[in-house]
């Protein structure tokens, strides 16, 4: 596993090199007027003076809206997971390894504490794949689910063909992930989430000039405020999104 340092660089090189050059996708929001519609089985989720509301965008590559990939993976249960098992449900995605020496336990203590923030609000997923299906079977994943305190139905952590999970990082969501025998733990991976509406778009806030985000940093704590690069974290913001679209 890289250093933050490393993750910090590669990753979003490797954003900006996909997003800006290969593509040159035309990143627009997507918003529709009127297709939002509020409710209120939010409204017993305590805000943390949440205050930016404006819609989430939509990416769009080629005049289309980027869509989850289709993919199908076994699960920490043993069981078949795909993306149709996610729709209707608001979920985050993640690439990692248990045997991650660095980023992988801050971000998955990141996602147990979005956990227990929407604990009992039905709608809420995770989908976490390890990029070392060879060491990650459903036993070790069970195993580091039930040593992170991972509860929730929804959250997979799922394992499966090597070239699969890598071309679905890669290329389905534009994650990096690959293998380096040279760093430490053999791997380096964004650590970045991805968040997916209900119908299996990816979704982000603007930022000051008003283009996408486009992912959330997993690798700070709310508490920590900042890492030692001066980097802000942006847990607290993925709370909020995944409450405007668990309400849309």
């Amino acid at each position: 596993m890289s250093s933050k340092s490393n993750y910090s660089y590669v990753g979003i090189a490797f954003t900006i090199l996909v997003f800006g050059i290969i593509f040159i996708p035309k990143i627009v929001d997507r918003i529709k007027n009127g297709d939002i519609v509020r409710s209120d089985r939010m409204s017993n989720v305590p805000d943390n003076n949440f205050s930016n509301m404006d819609k989430l965008m939509y990416l769009e590559i080629d005049g289309e809206a980027k869509k989850v990939p289709d993919f199908s993976f076994t699960n920490q249960h043993g069981d078949t997971i795909t993306n149709k098992d996610y729709l209707g449900n608001v979920y985050i995605v993640e690439f990692f390894f248990t045997t991650c020496p660095t980023i992988c336990p801050i971000m998955s203590r990141n996602l147990v504490d979005i956990q227990e923030r929407f604990k009992g609000i039905d709608g809420l997923g995770i989908a976490s794949f390890t990029i070392n299906p060879s060491h990650d079977t459903p036993e070790v994943l069970k195993a580091y689910a039930e040593k992170y305190g991972i509860t929730n139905p929804n959250w997979n952590l799922m394992t499966g063909d090597k070239d699969d999970i890598y071309q679905l990082a890669n290329l389905g969501f534009n994650l990096y992930a690959a293998e380096n025998e040279n760093i430490a733990g053999g791997f380096e991976h964004s650590g970045n989430f991805a968040l997916i509406d209900k119908n299996g778009f990816i979704r982000s806030r603007s930022d000051q000039f008003g283009n996408p985000r486009i992912y959330y940093r997993g690798t700070i704590t709310e508490k920590e405020k900042y890492n030692e690069d001066g980097e802000e974290e942006e847990i607290s913001m993925l709370k909020e999104d995944i409450k405007k679209l668990l309400n849309e």
